[in-house]
């Protein structure tokens, strides 16, 4: 399962650490005004894709308990 990377909806080219966390790019967004909104979901603004690396804490700073065997 680890090895998978996930794809969904939600979620592309996630990964499952060895402590169990899902790995993943994170959005910042901003929400539009009404008057720049195309449509009823238009709704967000994409302003950057931060990277998962950045977004995760380390494994060296993980609680898990699996990790510590």
């Amino acid at each position: 399962m680890r090895a998978t990377r996930i794809e969904s909806a939600f979620t592309h080219g996630a990964t499952i650490r060895e402590d169990g966390r899902v790995v993943r790019d994170m959005y910042l967004a901003q929400v539009k005004a009404p008057k720049d909104s195309k449509g009823e979901w238009d709704l967000y603004k994409i302003l950057r894709t931060i990277p998962a690396q950045e977004v995760t804490i380390p494994l060296t700073e993980s609680a898990c308990l699996l990790l510590k065997r």
